[in-house]
């Protein structure tokens, strides 16, 4: 059950990094441009929005089986002092809830502004913070705090 949630994990991953790429770029186009917020925007809005809890959710039923948090919890004091295994138990699991957390906050936003412009720039600005955080926290194979293949196999 983990290795294949682990493996979800890791491949939704890409589905959220694509679509908040692609929100990203229509809300700086339709800002500068000063297109029309289209039903197909909102639609982007709401799957990048949807995608990202997904992740979310398999992500905490990674975080309540996994071995290494599993460690992390009964051996804190220890735990705390390995790099690895303080990124997952706590910097990679806290950096990504804030991250839906600014997704999330970002998407009520621009459903609730009523100027176009207003909300390609809210969903400009909240997105792009989201996937920053996003970025920083993903374990990437040259990552310093904690290295993971960028693809896994069941």
């Amino acid at each position: 059950m983990f290795t294949t949630l682990l493996t979800i994990h890791s491949l939704i991953r890409w589905f959220v990094l694509t679509s908040l790429i692609f929100a990203i770029y229509r809300a700086y186009n339709g800002w500068i441009t000063g297109k029309p917020f289209l039903k197909f925007d909102n639609t982007v809005r709401l799957i990048t929005a949807t995608i990202a809890h997904i992740q979310l959710g398999v992500g905490l039923c990674l975080y309540f089986i996994s071995p290494i948090i599993d460690y992390f919890l009964h051996n804190y004091k220890v735990a705390v002092k390995i790099g690895g295994i303080r990124f997952f138990g706590m910097e990679h699991s806290l950096m990504m809830l804030i991250a839906i957390i600014i997704i999330t906050i970002g998407s009520v936003k621009v459903k609730n502004k009523s100027k176009d412009k207003e909300k390609f720039r809210s969903m400009a600005i909240w997105f792009t913070v989201g996937l920053l955080v996003i970025l920083i926290s993903i374990p990437w194979p040259f990552s310093p705090l904690a290295s993971r293949p960028y693809f896994r196999t069941f």
